[in-house]
């Protein structure tokens, strides 16, 4: 992806950690900083049934799950799919969705089925939705419902490059290096459906010790009783830790988790579900501080 992609190597990890873990990830970030170009690239290199959804403040939950619709010939009702039913989902721009719309996924990323019409359809695993979301004083946005952010397991936030990062891109469009025909043509898938499946069920073999267990409690404890937060993270972010940690493990080729990867994962898995207090964002604290702090002052096994 590198030959393409320039210095989002940490959204690429995060990537292949939400394949290996089966979760969701949220991706903000202003316009322009190569968040759908990552995840249509990620895509087409795991081999899966791929689909995406552009959305608009009038889109309708059928839009996204589908509908029955009556055949006169048959004089039968068929499902018309939507794009929910793939493997790999991109959301472009979620939160340009109303919140009725935006519950329409609820069920999909928390159960992996849909129900159209009071029939339940199990979606074909692995089901993996990325959803991208421009900040929220863009006009024609809407803040995610809290139960729509719980639902993604991981997040992240995007900024444009720095100095040597901006020039890298200059370069490559200066040697025409940057035509996304040519490249997505050239890329080959590198996994499959059935080898994303059976690397799953590694990596959910992986090991963590009680203290390391220990270690992802007090944490999450430390995020509800935090003076800054209103709403600390949910059991939900406990099960994140896990998974992802047992990801970045298997990644690094370790058959256990070390306490570092529940670190590397902490931003991603509780920067969208920390709500703080009014009074903590007047006087400029943020999310990120506040998880700095929770780390720091949590004993490491």
């Amino acid at each position: 992806m590198g030959r393409f992609i320039v210095a989002k190597e940490s959204l690429i990890e995060l990537g292949v950690v939400g394949l290996l873990s089966q979760g969701h990830i949220l991706i903000e970030g202003l316009p322009g900083t190569a968040k759908t170009t990552v995840v249509k690239a990620l895509a087409r290199l795991s081999g899966c049934q791929f689909s995406r959804f552009q959305c608009a403040v009038d889109s309708q939950p059928a839009d996204i799950l589908g509908v029955r619709m009556y055949d006169p010939h048959t004089r039968e009702f068929t499902l018309k799919k939507g794009p929910i039913f793939s493997n790999f989902l991109l959301i472009d721009e979620i939160n340009r969705l109303s919140p009725k719309t935006q519950s329409a996924f609820i069920e999909s990323m928390s159960e992996r089925q849909t129900t159209i019409d009071g029939v339940t359809i199990p979606l074909d695993p692995p089901f993996i939705v990325f959803a991208t979301q421009n900040p929220f004083e863009f006009e024609g946005t809407f803040p995610l419902i809290e139960a729509q952010k719980d639902r993604f397991m991981f997040s992240t936030n995007l900024v444009h490059l720095d100095a040597d990062g901006e020039l890298e891109v200059i370069r490559r469009a200066t040697r025409g290096d940057l035509n996304w025909d040519l490249y997505i043509r050239d890329l080959a898938p590198a996994l499959d459906q059935i080898g994303i499946l059976s690397a799953i069920q590694t990596v959910s073999t992986i090991h963590i010790e009680e203290s390391v267990m220990g270690y992802i409690r007090d944490i999450i404890l430390s995020t509800r009783t935090h003076g800054a937060v209103r709403l600390g993270a949910s059991s939900r972010a406990s099960i994140a830790f896990v998974q992802g940690a047992k990801a970045v493990a298997a990644i690094h080729r370790r058959p256990f988790v070390i306490p570092d990867d529940v670190k590397w994962l902490a931003p991603r898995v509780l920067s969208h579900r920390l709500i703080l207090e009014k009074e903590a964002e007047l006087t400029g604290v943020t999310t990120n501080a506040v998880i700095e702090e929770i780390l720091g002052r949590t004993e490491v096994p």
